[in-house]
């Protein structure tokens, strides 16, 4: 073997020495692999190979070298089958996985298992002998599943082949799908010895012209087997009998669609999202109350479709059913003018507070870090996006080669939709990659929006730009080369639009050092700048030069609505933060940016600048209800300590001093004895939103939540839940927070039930995600936070830089008045 081994060495190196040659396409080669058509498979044929991909020759010696190199079956000639070719030739591998001979006559794809939608089913690479870069292990319990997008030209009969591995000593039957009907209940995926050793097993379905959509699902008690690809080919054979799918009934709307009256806002279209809970005298069940629902509105509650409740419930949106268990299932109607609606969507009963979302990291050298939410698919449930960010990963002072950022978007059932590479040319950190999730172009599902680079992948495989393109220096800052601003499709990944990145780099020094930390600090947000649909707001810089550009999607393209640069604005420069905010600071209906110290208008002119300096923390909000208008809470950097400003006019209420600099404040209603919100920084007093010192500050300084009965807010740090005064509330075991000293959750947002909120946390092996739910009851009945403007753009925006806590654009606390309603219209 080892006499092999450099022999194929030997031989590689002295061909790729040789002197550059041209090719002329010769015959047809009758096999795969065989790239010069003598009829072997060897190192000859992997030196063609290589040097193909590195553009020293530009063609093979045979007339159809592209199929004879497509090795993986994805239509492509890339690093991926000179891989294949490569474990093939040293015997990693016992065969290629497009087979051995070339059929012009039959159509064959491979599709790899781990680019697959999984559900209780993850990559690994432990077990040798798989063709691409993983093989996919499903969990040890029935139910979990892998799904192909497989896509023919013709419809007709088709050979599914699954390459399998069962190192078990049972049959690991599985399930197969085409298009969501069974065309095998019970396929047998019997024992090959070894998980090292694989088999194959077929099956003959027919297909339609288009997309196919084939699921195979484990349904043995231990999941199952080890999956490598499934193979695809047209077929002469007779295919299993498709059942006729049962036609689905559409169903009642609940309310007629209406004119969205003037200056309303573009929102999510959201189901009831009902969530239900084991709690020891029953199950806690609670729901959403729109913000379009007519006030008088009620519900009813069902268990196992009986009728919980024996009068409609008009009060706040929870209610514990002491008869409910673990095998109940929970619908709502609302009753609206004596009438009941349609039933909700039904939900099951957890058995905890969580619910445990499985994740696929993209190895072990990665956490799961930021997330975000939004309806991606239009079925009116919110998606999670997620974003991987790797152990290396650096801050912009930091010099050092980074490995690549991922986003992956994740289903609450655990299905993967898609996940995004944004590959080399974007550096890994908190300041770099800000990733905005929102229905951009209001046609109900929500799009990705980033900053990308050349070879950055999207969801469907396909390269943004030059592919083989590197642009890290040898401190691993990215200082040249193209930047680009991509808007993905939110339900596949898919790139939609890709246009350069506005605010350019240009000279790097320009931005206040010349080594690569200030020229990439980026923030971005969500604003409604015309005060009815979302524009995309994205920012570079903010210790010293700053600039925004707006732009809006519309019609599956970009276009800039204005650009503001700090250069071009006395006083602007420099007063930016680790964080924005976005509010309609100054009533006329439209968004404003908060963006630190200062404030930029609907229209992309300066509205004011304190003067105040960078700083790490920023809250804004009716901190005070007893005075007009919204109030900012923030902390500074330069000058130090914290101040409580008018949000309208930037005019400082009251400051807190401290020499240095002041890297925390928080804002929150924690306390009954004093009206509005209280502030507090690190190293203060806690003050009262009059700027009255009321005593000590609670330790936490970072996020603040709505968790248990009460209007009063508890403190969310790291991943426990504590009530100023009292005791802990939640403590998320075997979970951690993100972000350093930050101690951040992945998300806080109200994505489910009423309108108190989740939080998510990842586990501690980055094997999950975890929403947790509150199940205290409360008399208090408020819309969804989701539907408030200000809350819904602090989600967008939560998961940019520094992260900080969502808040409303009214006030929610002790003595509370009652909501006012949003002026919104929901999206198809």
């Amino acid at each position: 073997m080892k006499k092999t081994l450099v022999f194929l060495m030997a031989l590689c190196l002295i061909i790729s020495l040789s002197a550059n040659y041209c090719l002329s396409a010769g015959p047809a080669s009758t096999k795969y692999g065989d790239l010069n058509a003598d009829g072997k498979v060897n190192s000859t044929d992997y030196t063609l190979g290589k040097r193909y991909l590195l553009k020293i020759i530009s063609e093979f010696p045979i007339s159809n070298g592209s199929v004879a190199f497509d090795l993986n079956g994805d239509s492509k000639n890339d690093s991926t089958d000179l891989t294949v070719l490569k474990r093939y030739l040293l015997n990693i591998i016992d065969k290629i996985p497009v087979g051995t001979d070339i059929n012009s006559g039959v159509q064959k794809a491979i599709y790899q298992a781990e680019d697959a939608t999984l559900y209780k089913a993850f990559e690994e690479t432990v077990n040798a002998g798989y063709a691409g870069r993983s093989y996919v292990n499903y969990d040890n319990e029935p139910g979990g599943y892998i799904e192909w997008n497989v896509t023919v030209s013709n419809s007709g009969a088709y050979k599914l082949t699954f390459r399998y591995a069962n190192g078990a000593s049972n049959n690991r039957q599985m399930e197969v799908r085409v298009n969501s009907n069974v065309v095998v209940s019970n396929l047998d995926f019997n024992p090959t010895s070894a998980w090292t050793i694989w088999n194959d097993q077929s099956i003959v379905v027919t297909l339609n012209a288009g997309n196919n959509v084939i699921r195979a699902t484990g349904i043995a008690a231990d999941g199952g087997p080890n999956v490598d690809y499934l193979e695809v080919s047209s077929t002469n054979e007779t295919p299993l009998p498709t059942p006729t799918p049962t036609p689905k009934s559409t169903p009642t709307p609940t309310y007629a669609p209406i004119t969205p009256p003037k200056g309303a806002r573009q929102m999510e279209n959201l189901d009831r999202g009902v969530v239900a809970v084991k709690v020891n005298n029953g199950v806690f069940v609670s729901w959403r109350m729109l913000g379009t629902d007519p006030s008088n509105i009620a519900f009813n509650l069902y268990r196992n479709g009986t009728k919980v409740n024996s009068s409609p419930i008009t009060g706040a949106t929870n209610y514990v059913d002491t008869s409910g268990s673990t095998s109940s299932t929970y619908t709502v109607r609302p009753v609206i003018n004596g009438q009941e609606q349609p039933a909700s969507k039904a939900a099951s009963v957890w058995g905890q507070n969580y619910l445990q979302i499985p994740i696929q990291a993209p190895s072990s050298a990665y956490s799961a870090n930021d997330c975000s939410a939004a309806d991606l698919d239009g079925d009116g449930e919110y998606e999670i996006v997620l974003k991987w960010e790797p152990d290396n990963a650096k801050d912009n002072s930091q010099s050092g080669t980074t490995d690549n950022v991922y986003l992956d978007a994740y289903k609450l059932d655990g299905r993967r939709l898609w996940r995004i590479d944004l590959g080399r040319n974007i550096r890994a950190g908190a300041h770099y990659t800000q990733f905005m999730v929102y229905d951009l172009d209001g046609d109900g599902k929500a799009e990705v929006a980033c900053k990308t680079a050349d070879g950055t992948k999207d969801g469907k495989g396909n390269v943004i730009g030059n592919a083989n393109a590197d642009y890290r220096n040898a401190s691993g800052y990215i200082l040249s080369g193209p930047e680009y601003l991509t808007v993905f499709n939110g339900q596949t990944g898919a790139a939609i639009t890709t246009v350069d990145y506005d605010p350019p780099r240009g000279t790097v020094s320009s931005w206040g050092d010349n080594y690569g930390n200030r020229v990439d600090r980026f923030l971005a947000c969500i604003a409604y700048l015309d005060g009815e649909r979302p524009s995309l707001v994205m920012c570079r810089g903010y210790y010293t030069r700053s600039v925004l550009v707006a732009w809006d999607f519309r019609n599956g393209k970009l276009t800039k609505r204005w650009v503001f640069d700090g250069n071009n604005n006395s006083g602007y420069n420099g007063q930016g933060n680790h964080n924005l905010s976005v509010a309609d600071v100054d009533g006329d209906g439209k968004d404003e940016i908060i963006y630190g110290a200062c404030t930029i208008d609907d229209n992309g002119k300066g509205l004011y600048t304190s003067g105040l300096g960078h700083g790490d923390a920023m809250h804004v909000s009716d901190l005070n209800p007893n005075r007009p208008g919204l109030e900012i809470w923030s902390c500074f950097e330069s000058s130090g300590g914290a101040a409580l400003r008018d949000a309208k006019t930037g005019q400082v209420i009251f400051r807190w001093n401290a020499s240095g600099d002041t890297g925390r404040a928080c804002a929150a209603d924690i306390t009954a004895s004093s009206p509005g919100a209280e502030l507090w920084a690190s190293g203060s007093s806690l003050f009262s939103s009059t700027g009255k010192n009321i005593g000590s500050a609670p330790k936490q300084v970072n996020f603040a939540i709505w968790w248990d009965g009460d209007e009063l807010r508890e403190l969310l740090d790291g991943t426990t839940i504590s009530k100023y005064g009292g005791g802990t509330l939640l403590s998320a075991s075997g979970c951690a927070s993100n972000n350093g000293t930050k101690s951040t959750p992945c998300l806080q947002a109200d994505i489910l039930g009423d309108w108190r909120e989740e939080v998510i946390f990842r586990t501690s092996d980055n094997k999950y995600l975890r929403i947790y739910t509150t199940t205290a009851t409360t008399n208090r009945r408020i819309y969804t936070l989701m539907h408030d403007p200000v809350y819904r753009l602090g989600i967008a925006w939560q998961n940019v830089a520094y992260n900080q806590p969502p808040h409303t654009s009214f006030f929610i606390g002790d003595g509370m008045a009652e909501p006012p309603k949003p002026n919104i219209y929901l999206v198809p």
